[in-house]
């Protein structure tokens, strides 16, 4: 924009050096910029109106003016949603200012008049990475009283899990504590998110629109959001894309405990891009063998039409595609529970018998509770009561630039074990592993952008990845050769068996011989007397370890959340104790400061 446009006729005529002093001013705003502008002039015409003082913090006003939605995102699910909540409360002409927990100045809480906050809870009942601190500040003594706050949460979650929510929870009650009023009620999302996120925040909107209403005068509504919200690209998780199946290789041996596959899969023609450390959303079909073993415990007709919110379909298909079935969920055990009348059942449900509830979740698939404790249902109840199938993540496996952007690759561990007499199968992962070329896989991108290769290709970067949580570093390091990066790459790679479970071997010995990758430690628990894991091989590099943090390293980890990342994340407390000098106390947050700077990546599920 090169010259301020002014509007005819002007209700108050502006000399020409005024004009030309606003022109020059206004010129080179940015659209964003030019309605904040408009914004905070409003608000002092309205002061000046009824002769009150006019705002003299331009970024006051403002604040007090906006809907502040903060997200905090461990898969992109929160994001997601926080993006789609802004995007509305724009479009009702809402001022909204959308920001990640961990970029939020956490001293302008005491300031802010309306929070919207959406937040997942991970495992056994932590924050997403990029939330910890802001949780920390709320939940802990330095938080400030929030008599001026009006507030809303929205809690994301898996029920199959026991600590639904719980994240989502203690924000909610904290803020009321300190003196915030809700302005909704707390939402709790299951997997299948959009059941309850899209009614919750059409009224949560609804009650920031009133409230803001009449705080505001209406030429004050279209303040900016800070960040702009990212265009949909034609496939996503709600339109997925259907992926040919270029390869599908085992990459054990014959005699491992565990089948690993590696996946390749095409692109082309989709429009979809990724980057190292993003991830891939899978659309999985239920194993055929599971359910007909529903069917048949159940002594139902799989051939039956089954209608439910407004879609009508054999109930073959409502179990093989459309409903979960390896996951057992709080909601599935209470209504099989209410169905059955097993007084034990009920037990375990009660908030006393949270330990009783949780080994069941982790022990049972919901099949193991069909044979358990039967009951005659009805095939339009069970379709009702089953939580809709959802899609599974993948961490990328390549990098674009070594593969192509019209191609990706993914590493796949089987799912499959012997429970109460029975085998079980992972629904996603005996759906990739039993697929064959020319076959075709539903995917969409999911992007990681609190997992990226440092900026500063001259950094170092250190990879802690057991099991398939080696994947996106296969990506790192191709990237950083392609790129020709300065700085050292560092693996510390574990698994069961040096000669059946050595993921990628060949790969990573001519990174090491090509310079690609210039330290490789490894950890296999199952080939000594004693097992030794990730952990143990950090401890015993501890110097080298915590000397390469200290000259700037990124650090990232990737596997499982709820043992191998507490057992590293307790690992490097302690090296920073014996070889930083730090306290316990000092360790932890030396090491929460790295997370905060983005120095230390977790992609953990």
């Amino acid at each position: 924009m090169n010259a301020l446009a002014v509007p005819e006729p002007l209700p108050v005529i502006l000399d020409a050096e005024k004009t030309a002093l606003l022109a020059r001013l206004a010129d080179g705003l940015a659209p964003e910029q030019l309605y904040w502008v408009a914004a905070w002039s409003a608000a002092r015409a309205s002061h000046a109106r009824q002769g009150t003082s006019h705002p003299g913090n331009p970024a006051e006003t403002a604040r007090a003016q906006r809907l502040t939605i903060l997200y905090g995102s461990q898969t992109g699910n929160a994001k997601r949603l926080a993006e789609q909540l802004a995007a509305r409360g724009e479009a009702a002409g809402l001022p909204v200012r959308l920001v990640r927990a961990d970029a939020y100045p956490q001293r302008e809480l005491a300031r802010e008049t309306h929070l919207l906050i959406v937040i997942s809870t991970q495992g056994e009942g932590e924050p997403p990475d990029d939330a910890r601190g802001f949780v920390e500040f709320v939940l802990g003594k330095r938080a400030p009283r929030l008599a001026d706050l009006h507030y809303a949460v929205l809690g994301l979650g898996d029920s199959s899990y026991p600590q639904f929510c719980a994240i989502g929870g203690l924000l909610d009650a904290r803020l009321a504590e300190l003196g915030a009023s809700r302005f909704a009620p707390m939402g709790e999302a299951d997997v299948d998110i959009d059941q309850v996120a899209v009614p919750w925040s059409a009224e949560a909107l609804e009650q920031a629109r009133e409230a803001l209403g009449k705080m505001s005068s209406p030429s004050a509504t279209h303040s900016a959001t800070v960040h702009a919200l990212p265009t949909r690209s034609m496939h996503s998780r709600e339109q997925p894309f259907a992926a040919t199946v270029l390869a599908n290789q085992r990459i054990v041996s014959r005699d491992s405990e565990r089948a690993v596959h590696h996946l390749e899969l095409s692109l082309g023609g989709s429009g979809l891009r990724y980057a190292p450390g993003d991830a891939i959303g899978i659309w999985p079909t239920n194993p055929p063998a599971l359910v007909e073993q529903w069917l048949q415990a159940l002594r139902l007709d799989g051939a039956q039409e089954i209608t439910h919110e407004g879609r009508t379909l054999p109930l073959a298909q409502w179990l093989g595609r459309e409903r979960e079935l390896t996951r057992l969920t709080r909601a599935f055990v209470a209504a099989h529970a209410a169905a059955s009348g097993h007084a034990d059942l009920m037990r375990v449900l009660r908030k006393e018998h949270a330990a009783s509830f949780a080994e069941l979740l982790a022990s049972h698939q919901p099949i193991d509770l069909l044979r358990r404790h039967p009951v005659p249902w009805r095939a339009d109840d069970l379709v009702a009561a089953l939580r809709p199938l959802t899609p599974r993540l993948y961490s990328i496996a390549s990098s674009p630039r070594a593969v192509g952007e019209e191609e990706v690759h993914l590493t796949v561990a089987r799912v499959e074990y012997e429970a109460f007499g029975l085998p079980h199968l992972g629904a996603a992962s005996a759906f990739l592993s039993s697929t064959e070329d020319d076959a075709t896989v539903p995917v969409f991108i999911e992007a990681n952008e609190r997992f990226r290769l440092p900026a500063d290709d001259s950094r170092d970067i250190i990879m802690i990845g057991p099991g398939t949580g080696v994947a996106p570093f296969r990506s790192f390091v191709q990237d950083r050769r392609e790129t020709g990066a300065r700085g050292r790459n560092w693996l510390v790679f574990g698994n069961r068996h040096f000669t059946r479970d050595f993921l990628y071997q060949v790969e990573w010995q001519e990174a090491l011989k090509g310079g690609a990758l210039h330290r490789l430690d490894l950890a296999f628990s199952r080939d000594g007397a004693h097992k030794v894991y990730v952990q143990d091989r950090l401890r015993e590099q501890g110097r080298e370890l915590y000397a390469w943090l200290e000259g700037g390293a990124h650090l990232y980890v990737c596997g499982d959340a709820n043992h191998m990342a507490k057992d590293v994340h307790g690992a490097l407390i302690d090296i920073a104790v014996a070889h930083g000098g730090h306290s316990p106390d000092a360790a932890r947050e030396w090491l929460a400061d790295l997370l905060t700077q983005g120095r230390y990546a977790r992609d953990v599920y």
